[in-house]
């Protein structure tokens, strides 16, 4: 433990799910609990049967603040209620006798900063992903927003969700990025924002990577295999871009000499799926659809140790040897045989232009090669150049490209695959190690805290805009709070 004052830190998560964002929140957690500091975690989501394991066992304490709210209207005013739902998070926090913090620690949503700075007197760190109102406008590449056309209501009503993330995100005391292409959008996109995000990469526990799987698991028999092995780990989002995986894999199918190996090889889809996202279920599909398309066999499976499985439709199915196996909501084993089984021949990261991207970091920390787009966080994560330093390869999102990429990938001899696969290791603990990145948010707390009081000034100044918030999002609905 290093000699520095121990810290009582809530974090202010809006879902613990399962995904790369509540990867980060659970191992940043972890990783400053190591350091000796005290570690809440506050969310206004947390589904026992869907979220990851840290958060159940007892490694981290987590308080499930259940809103009054609902995540959406039939599918609409999806930020809105965000908002409230976070804001109804805050005042459980604010309540009279709710524990006192030293710090808080916010990531995704920036409306509770004022809050708790104003009435909390408490410094607060934020942590960017991306802004929201460039998730919302338009489709995003650097340098360029390409935007939607949205009518006049849908104007009106993002118009004051896009000033409220920008003026909330202000009142930071520090904030940080999760890459150095967020924090290049954050601060061509929040000009009022004088601060200069610092960046604190995503860090991932390398020892839950390396730790033993019991192969007579029936959760790890469903999804090992000794055929070549093609893995993707996503959400099943359509943001994502899985169907370049799928498309690639079949491209590489025709393109490759050897038919005995090929014909042999198998993709697996693996990642978060909420039946209650309608976005997930749709892609889901579409991705089924796009396999049957290319006249490939596929399975849809769920970890069968969860207490509640994921309802899914009568399909024409193979459940033996598919060429693509869907894997829903896979366990933390699961996770890990398939990165460290010995049939795995690289991680595909289809999606273009992402903020940072955990899955090549958790692929470089098993030693397994990496192709992703060449956009957005994996180029700062995967070195492609020299070729005789790469931990992975960058391309444009072309499954021809794509799949001659896979091609070099099967070549490789055993030698080559080695020296990949410690350069791999190595630069994942180097840089992107859980002790990274708890030392760069430790200093970061450390820092904002050492701020001091709050001045009365900046008290006043924020107090009426808080009153407004709070008749606004919650006003007469806030319900007491709920938690388990």
């Amino acid at each position: 433990m290093p000699n520095q004052k121990s810290l009582r830190v809530a974090f202010i998560h809006p879902d613990l799910g399962i995904g790369g964002a509540e990867r980060l929140v659970v191992d940043a957690a972890l990783g400053l609990q190591e350091r000796g500091h005290s570690v809440d975690i506050y969310t206004s989501h947390h589904d026992p049967n869907h979220c990851f394991e840290e958060t159940k066992d007892g490694s981290l304490r987590v308080h499930h603040v259940i809103p009054p709210f609902p995540r959406s209207f039939k599918g609409k005013f999806h930020i809105f209620f965000a908002h409230a739902r976070q804001l109804h998070l805050t005042a459980h926090l604010l309540r009279p006798g709710s524990p006192k913090y030293d710090v808080y620690f916010v990531d995704q949503l920036s409306t509770c900063i004022p809050f708790l700075r104003t009435l909390g007197n408490t410094r607060v760190v934020f942590y960017c992903h991306f802004p929201d109102k460039l998730l919302a406008n338009g489709e995003f590449t650097e340098g360029k927003l390409t935007k939607k056309q949205p009518s006049l209501l849908k104007w009106l009503y993002r118009y004051p969700m896009d000033w409220l993330e920008e003026v909330t995100t202000r009142q930071a005391d520090v904030i940080l990025a999760n890459s150095k292409f967020t924090g290049r959008v954050f601060k061509a996109h929040f000009k009022s924002i004088k601060q200069t995000p610092r960046v604190v990469y995503p860090g991932i526990n390398i020892a839950a990577y390396e730790s033993d799987v019991d192969p007579s698991d029936p959760d790890i028999i469903s999804v090992t295999s000794e055929f070549p092995t093609l893995l993707s780990l996503n959400r099943f989002e359509k943001k994502k871009n899985a169907a370049l995986a799928i498309e690639s894999f079949a491209a590489l199918r025709s393109k490759y000499s050897a038919p005995t190996i090929s014909q042999n090889m198998r993709l697996v889809l693996a990642g978060g799926y909420d039946p209650r996202l309608e976005d997930n279920m749709l892609t889901l599909y579409s991705l089924i659809d796009l396999v049957k398309s290319f006249n490939l066999t596929y399975n849809v499976i769920t970890p069968a140790s969860t207490k509640t499985q994921v309802k899914i439709p009568p399909l024409n199915v193979t459940r033996r040897n598919p060429d693509v196996l869907f894997l829903l909501n896979f366990t933390t084993s699961q996770r890990t045989a398939l990165l460290s089984n010995p049939s795995t021949i690289a991680l595909l990261y289809t999606p273009a232009n992402e903020h940072f991207g955990i899955g090549p970091v958790e692929a470089m920390g098993c030693g397994v090669p990496v192709l992703a787009c060449d956009s957005g966080g994996p180029t700062e994560s995967i070195l492609d150049d020299p070729p005789e330093g790469r931990t992975g390869w960058l391309r444009k999102p072309d499954p021809d490209v794509w799949a001659d990429a896979l091609v070099e990938i099967i070549s490789m001899n055993e030698a080559e695959r080695q020296a990949l696969s410690r350069r791999a290791k190595e630069r994942a603990r180097a840089l992107f190690g859980m002790d990274a990145m708890a030392r760069g948010l430790e200093e970061a707390l450390v820092e904002a805290v050492g701020m001091g009081e709050i001045s009365r000034f900046a008290l006043n100044a924020w107090l009426m805009f808080v009153g407004f918030l709070i008749a606004y999002f919650i006003g007469p609905l806030v319900l007491p709070s709920s938690t388990n």
